[in-house]
């Protein structure tokens, strides 16, 4: 396992993803990942899922402490007046005191800047989480995070081989920011794609594979990819033994230039 080190936080480069995971199947995947070694952890208000993904943690043979566990914060949740009460309710339903990082899920067009990352700050300062960050927010969104002085670690924001993320990468780079890759394997659209099936071949692993060990190649990249099979949940985690050549790398960097965006909700900002 790859850990990135950022700031002052160590986090597994690997995790597991919940998104529609949820009741018994969210506990048995949440629990199958944490015994394949899984210890990083991806939750949020908007899945539905934390009681069970707080059950599982509690229940697992890993202590908590081994586990960093990430949880977001609904758009609708955002203003200084729900804000702290929906984290202090998301921190019950994981029946944990604290979280290993908060995120604005989204941001929330009503709701300023300033506001929801002041309230992101006082929970850290509550001590509800050791580290924060934000999710889906553009260069021009993250100007303004930074200039409220948030010490933030990360932005997730979808990134997989058909999607170009250059602009925000080298804007996180150079803020010392690590980029989160959320829906890595562009809902399993990386499977039957020639490059990566080729360049599998000579490792004798598939394309899944192959694109996970491409983002967690690249500087500053975590990826948490979600299944809804313990088998593949498995095989994902199966990627630390080969390493990509500079070239490979770079032919699977040219698929980016299909810039196939999956997620575009009507309330996501005008990306870059």
């Amino acid at each position: 396992m790859k850990d990135i080190n950022i700031k002052d936080a160590t986090i597994p480069a690997l995790g597991f993803g919940t998104f529609e995971l949820t009741g018994d199947t969210a506990v048995e995947l949440v629990t199958a990942a944490l015994d394949t070694g899984y210890r990083h952890i991806d939750t949020a208000q908007m899945y539905d899922n934390e009681a069970a993904v707080g059950s599982a943690i509690k229940e697992s043979s890993v202590a908590r402490e081994e586990v960093f566990l990430t949880t977001k914060v609904l758009p609708s949740n955002l203003s200084s007046k729900d804000f702290l009460p929906s984290v202090e309710e998301s921190l019950q339903k994981l029946q944990t005191d604290t979280v290993d990082l908060l995120l604005i899920h989204w941001p929330n067009p009503e709701v300023p800047v300033e506001e929801y990352i002041g309230e992101l700050v006082k929970a850290q300062e509550k001590g509800y989480t050791k580290h924060i960050g934000v999710s889906n927010h553009t260069t021009a969104l993250l100007d303004k995070v930074l200039a409220t002085g948030a010490n933030i670690i990360t932005n997730q924001v979808e990134y997989h081989p058909f999607l170009n993320q250059d602009k925000l990468y080298s804007y996180l780079r150079e803020h010392d920011l690590t980029l989160t890759a959320y829906s890595p394997i562009a809902h399993g659209k990386v499977m039957g794609n020639d490059t990566l099936k080729q360049i599998g071949e000579k490792y004798n692993k598939n394309e899944v594979q192959i694109t996970l060990r491409w983002l967690l190649q690249q500087d500053g990249v975590l990826a948490i990819p979600r299944s809804s099979k313990e088998s593949h949940m498995q095989s994902n985690f199966n990627i630390f033994d080969f390493e990509l050549t500079q070239d490979e790398a770079q032919q699977i960097s040219s698929l980016t230039q299909a810039n196939n965006r999956l997620i575009d909700p009507g309330f996501a900002p005008d990306w870059d």
